[in-house]
């Protein structure tokens, strides 16, 4: 079984499609308006922008948190959570072993939660 798609809440596609293009680093692969649906592609796995869905909270990879919370906390974006060390991976089970697993939260532009996973390897 493969993940295919996940559905946020958006209030407003067009303020929705520049801030997870901004933050995606890419424009939208579609946008079907009627009836309120804007889509991201993550690596094959659908990001839905939708007018009725409800809000859920998703976690990003990004490369780099700590640059990419400045980032964007230099465009406005509110800052939930600073970054901090979540998890060391001793065996591999939930990530690469001898790596640390950093997190940080922001609000996106429709107000749902967004997490934002960054590794890095253990003791760097």
């Amino acid at each position: 079984m493969k993940l295919i798609q996940v559905a946020q809440r958006a209030v407003d596609l067009d303020r929705a499609s520049a801030f997870y293009s901004r933050l995606l680093g890419s424009a939208p692969s579609g946008r079907f308006d009627p009836p309120g649906l804007l889509f991201f592609d993550l690596d094959g796995v659908r990001l839905l922008l939708d007018l009725g869905a409800p809000s859920s909270l998703i976690y990003l990879d990004v490369p780099d948190l700590r640059l990419s919370v400045e980032d964007l906390r230099a465009s406005g974006t509110k800052i939930v959570q600073e970054p901090q060390l979540v998890y060391s991976h001793v065996d591999g089970s939930l990530g690469p072993v001898g790596s640390d697993e950093w997190m940080a939260f922001i609000k996106d532009s429709e107000g749902n939660t967004v997490g934002l996973v960054g590794r890095q390897t253990s003791g760097s």
